[in-house]
């Protein structure tokens, strides 16, 4: 995305977008390990974090060094085993709703009227719900942020982008609608929102509401299961952000705005370089092992909150100038792979939302009884620092405009490349691989 932004917006604007990016997918690498060492402790082994977070991260700076086929299985894998979790965990949560668990209580939606659906939050009352539901939409982006990007990254890669590339962001799209909120209506089925194991005295990931959910119903054994598939999901989720960091670096190095060293590859067409440079982060997994330090990468990881949403405004920008520049250049929209009834109007409401949401970021400190310094400079230090790297680049190449005329915007550079990697699509010999693939 941050190559399309300097060629549909500006350099400089690319330019910031492409750090953003590098350094929110490498800092969540060492977060990623550092929850797959959190959720062993569910079986309290008497071994050091450390212990499992070098193991891991032996792994998968491994598979990300080997040719990105080798990546490719291992995520074909890996994903089939989150889908089948987060689908089997749905119909359990609704067997549990009608009182079909071991215990036979009918939950219903007990829980939305005792203890509540929304709990209050810093002020009584309705404005404390709104409050709260206010910060757990924000709060809500970290796991999702930049997901839409995997896409972009991983079909430049990839057999067939311009047939695939559509075909995986319609999944994508109802994905989201049935696991994540699907998964939220289950978990406030079947676990309540004061279980104190949520916030203390859970074990690892004994701490997850679809664990608690499991317990609470008398279902025994069934929470080792899912705590071993969430350990699988968070060390997938690592091996990807390496993935995406190289890539970003890579781009960031074709077109001349990072070292040219990143953009060498190696015989299987991995950029080796960048997947080392990208791998170094795995080692502030380490800073959690101690409690001080672990102050230090959650600052760090507060960042990436801002990062996201900066990110989110720039691709509304960048769709909005893509929109214009195919109207001004006579290109007609039935040429178009995709397209959506909602733009541009769509990219507008995404450009406002996500610019209030940004704002808003850190909005609790500003009560009297939650101000804090250091919680102000990691909600906020994000905006100045990414406006920097703009207006340093943009001071540069003063030369070049503040925005590319839409007239001159370049529409026709890689369609030849991109017609030429069409491929007729593949046909699965056996039934189970193709269901497989179609769930993917």
């Amino acid at each position: 995305m941050s190559y399309y932004c300097g060629r549909y917006v500006s350099r400089s604007l690319g330019f910031m977008m492409g750090w953003l990016y590098f350094y929110t997918y490498a800092v969540f690498i060492p977060f990623e390990l550092t929850a797959s060492a959190l959720v062993i402790g569910f079986w309290n082994p008497d071994v050091n974090n450390a212990v499992w977070i070098s193991i891991m991260m032996v792994i998968i700076v491994g598979v990300n060094i080997l040719p990105v086929k080798f990546y490719g299985e291992t995520e074909f894998w890996f994903a089939g085993l989150k889908v089948l979790l987060i689908t089997a965990l749905l119909f359990l949560a609704f067997i549990i709703f009608w009182g079909g668990g071991p215990d036979h209580v009918r939950l219903g939606f007990h829980y939305w009227k005792d203890p509540g659906a929304i709990k209050e939050m810093i002020v009584p009352g309705a404005a404390g719900q709104f409050v709260a539901g206010l910060a757990t939409l924000i709060n809500s982006i970290l796991p999702f942020i930049l997901a839409p990007e995997m896409l972009i990254v991983s079909t430049s890669e990839g057999q067939s982008p311009k047939r695939n590339l559509p075909m995986m962001a319609r999944r994508f799209f109802w994905r989201l609608v049935v696991f994540y909120i699907g998964g939220t209506i289950g978990i406030s089925v079947i676990c309540p929102s004061n279980n104190p194991a949520l916030t203390n005295g859970g074990n690892g990931a004994g701490a997850s509401p679809w664990v608690i959910g499991i317990r609470n119903a008398g279902i025994t054994g069934l929470d080792s299961v899912v705590n071993a598939v969430i350990i699988t999901a968070s060390w997938s989720a690592g091996n990807s952000f390496i993935y995406l960091a190289s890539r970003s670096l890579y781009s960031l190095a074709l077109v001349g705005d990072a070292p040219k060293l990143f953009a060498k590859c190696n015989k299987g067409g991995t950029p080796i370089y960048a997947v080392i440079a990208s791998s170094l982060f795995c080692a502030l997994a380490y800073l959690n092992i101690n409690a001080s330090s672990a102050v230090v990468f959650n600052w760090m990881l507060n960042l990436v909150n801002t990062g996201g949403f900066i990110s989110w405004i720039c691709c509304s920008i960048i769709l909005i100038r893509f929109r214009k520049a195919c109207d001004v250049q006579g290109v007609p929209r039935e040429q178009l792979p995709v397209r959506s009834r909602l733009q541009p109007v769509g990219s507008w409401v995404t450009l406002v939302v996500f610019t209030i949401l940004c704002l808003c970021n850190g909005f609790t400190v500003f009560f009297p009884s939650q101000w804090s310094a250091s919680n102000f400079l990691t909600a906020y230090v994000g905006l100045p620092l990414f406006i920097g790297i703009y207006l340093v680049h943009r001071v540069v190449y003063r030369q070049d405009p503040w925005a590319i005329p839409v007239e001159k915007i370049d529409l026709a550079t890689g369609l030849a490349e991109l017609e030429a990697a069409e491929k007729p699509p593949k046909v699965y010999t056996t039934l189970w691989r193709k269901v497989w693939s179609k769930m993917l």
